[in-house]
């Protein structure tokens, strides 16, 4: 019999706990997104198009239809949120027991953002990495209720943000691409559909928002922006055009007060949930 190689190290291998702290977070991730029935990204090419109100209101849809709804504010430097949802200075709570951020509630919709985990007015200025690493987080660290459907919002452009979204979750239960009228909006929009569809995330369809002013004095429509530049886009495409949404100035001073837009009766309320149940039908929802 031959004698052990005194060379051979038979000591055994250390493990590098950051390695298993990695692999702790990502089972942690991994659970958090088994327990969404259905992941929704609301996105756009550039900024300003009501992205974040789209995202609000479309949940305060979903909730009134039963569902048990959540948002993601994926925008870590610019989120906007807690503010159109009434948590402005809200600070979420930490289930110290069990180490993780407690989802803020706000209208029976579960919100986490970058926000409420900072003072109010606390800049983030933070490279790739780290806003990646800050969403990874806001799965594996929360402590989510099981949700019927989790809303992603996402800042503009189809960088870091879209693209960490789009490998976290493989199966997307599809995205809602948010626009206005003009063609300086559309423009950009089409390279959000083209990342969609480079990344295989299905399109749910396209919402053309600021779509025509009503006039708080005598109720007529006035396109300030132009009309109907997303409803052509998505037909131009073969893509849904889930509806459009009109500028009202109620829902404005709402918005900065916190306050639903849906409890106020008219043509926004409507297209809200009109969208919402174009929502519902094409991911077969109860």
């Amino acid at each position: 019999m031959s004698e052990i190689n005194p060379k051979i190290n038979l000591q055994p291998m250390a493990i590098d706990p950051n390695l298993a702290k990695r692999t702790k977070q990502e089972m942690a991730l991994q659970k958090t997104i088994r327990g969404i029935k259905h992941t929704i990204v609301i996105q756009s090419g550039k900024g300003g198009v009501g992205k974040s109100t789209v995202t609000w209101n479309l949940a305060l849809a979903l909730v009134e239809k039963g569902l048990s709804v959540g948002i993601m504010d994926a925008d870590v430097t610019g989120p906007s949120i807690p503010l159109i949802a009434g948590l402005e200075g809200v600070r979420a709570e930490i289930a110290r027991e069990r180490k993780k951020i407690i989802p803020t509630e706000s209208h029976g919709v579960h919100v986490v953002s970058m926000d409420l985990l900072l003072e109010l007015g606390t800049p983030v200025i933070w490279r790739g990495p780290l806003k990646i690493a800050a969403i990874k987080q806001f799965l594996s660290d929360v402590d989510w209720p099981d949700l019927d459907v989790l809303l992603i919002d996402l800042p503009p452009g189809t960088s870091d943000e879209p693209l960490t979204i789009a490998q976290l979750f493989e199966n997307v239960s599809g995205t809602v691409i948010v626009t206005t009228p003009q063609k300086v909006a559309t423009h950009d929009v089409r390279k959000s559909i083209g990342f969609a569809s480079k990344v295989g995330m299905p399109i749910l369809g396209i919402v053309e928002n600021m779509s025509g002013l009503i006039c708080p004095h005598c109720g007529k429509e006035v396109p300030v922006f132009k009309k109907d530049g997303g409803k052509k886009l998505a037909e131009e495409l073969g893509l849904v055009f889930l509806g459009s949404i009109p500028l009202e100035p109620e829902v404005v001073l709402q918005g900065d007060e916190g306050e639903p837009s849906l409890l106020i009766d008219g043509k926004f309320k409507e297209s809200f949930l009109g969208i919402a149940e174009k929502v519902t039908k094409l991911l077969q929802l109860k």
